[in-house]
């Protein structure tokens, strides 16, 4: 039985130098719609596109409803379900505007892999993760072995993820002359680190202790006595080198990681270490969010919170990373029902309109 069409695979081909070139979507993103592609083929038999039924679309639905993670023994995530069927929507427009494909096909077609409007709900409700506490992280770092270099190295990481709220893979690319402890700065940029969007940018140092700065500083220090330079690494691979034992760790390479991959292990094994429930590297900017808001007290100083996590607009800020959490909530709601039951007016603790006023034309990008 056959596992491929020659004719699929030449289309599927120019999809992606157009996701590629014309979309410019990441290698992951084109991987995972190259996927769902492939996913989708399998259960409707390989047959060619260009003889597409929306009776296929339907058939693979269903298909997905009753399908098993093999890891969870549970049904399919609604996202996961979602960002498949929306991969394929995609793709199928793309195809009935090209040629060989217009008089076969018609853009409401795809309207077919279009996940019910619950479905889409369910993917797209946000829900609390787990986001360590400024003293949680102080915590974990405490915790950690420092007798080697590799093992200064984990915690150093650990402490310039909270210091600057990069991103791992940013993080993974950056080499020693992006940082300058002088300035208290990070510069990154994006013709050599791989920020998000291919974004420049300088962060400066998050205000998270003393403690934290002097662990980067002191990392500094150890790769420069080390003899790295300017263009090295700041967080090296592990060099592997082969023992008598078959191959073993030894020490720093000069090489950067190519992927985030070792950056969330070594995480992994910091906060399980510290009897910690595991917070990724990407949940220290929610940190970092929730502190900028108990900190700043101008709409103004939260703007420039921000732009130092590489926001261009405030409001991003706010729905992607400030959502109040649940244990917040409930402690906000406590001290607004005790200062009714107290006989406070809202008069008593009403906003200032100016304030009000410079919030809102931050958050919508328009003057007050």
């Amino acid at each position: 039985m056959r596992k491929h069409h020659p004719e699929n695979e030449r289309t599927k081909r120019r999809y992606v130098e157009y996701l590629k070139h014309a979309r410019q979507l990441s290698d992951a993103s084109i991987d995972q719609t190259v996927a769902a592609i492939a996913d989708f083929e399998t259960v409707t038999g390989w047959r060619d596109f260009r003889k597409f039924r929306i009776e296929w679309a339907q058939k693979y639905k269903r298909e997905l409803s009753r399908r098993i993670n093999d890891q969870t023994g549970n049904p399919l995530a609604k996202a996961t379900i979602s960002s498949r069927l929306m991969a394929l929507k995609g793709f199928f427009e793309w195809l009935a505007g090209q040629s060989g494909f217009r008089a076969r096909l018609t853009y409401s077609d795809a309207e077919y892999f279009r996940p019910s409007a619950n479905d889409e709900r369910i993917a797209r409700a946000v829900r609390e993760k787990p986001v360590a506490s400024i003293e949680e992280i102080h915590h974990v770092l405490a915790a950690m072995p420092v007798g080697s270099d590799i093992e200064k190295r984990d915690q150093a990481l650990i402490a310039f993820t909270l210091l600057s709220g990069a991103r791992d893979d940013a993080i993974a690319s950056m080499s020693i002359r992006h940082i300058d402890l002088d300035r208290r700065t990070v510069f990154q940029d994006a013709r050599e680190v791989r920020t998000k969007n291919r974004k420049t940018f300088t962060t400066w140092f998050f205000p998270v202790g003393a403690d934290i700065e002097r662990i980067v500083a002191d990392w500094l220090t150890l790769l420069k006595q080390r003899g790295f330079g300017p263009d090295d690494p700041l967080f090296p691979a592990t060099k592997v080198a082969l023992g008598e034992n078959g191959f073993e760790t030894g020490g720093l390479a000069r090489e950067h990681w190519k992927n985030a991959a070792a950056i969330r292990r070594i995480f992994k094994t910091a906060f399980a270490r510290a009897g910690l429930s595991y917070a990724n590297p990407h949940s220290f900017r929610n940190t970092l969010v929730i502190l900028g808001e108990s900190l700043c007290t101008t709409p103004e100083a939260f703007k420039a919170w921000s732009q130092n996590l590489g926001h261009e607009h405030v409001l991003t800020t706010f729905t992607s990373y400030g959502a109040v959490a649940s244990h917040r909530q409930a402690q906000i709601f406590d001290q607004l029902r005790a200062r009714q039951e107290a006989g406070e007016t809202a008069g008593d603790v009403a906003l200032d309109p100016e304030t009000i006023a410079k919030a809102v034309a931050l958050l919508t990008g328009k003057a007050a």
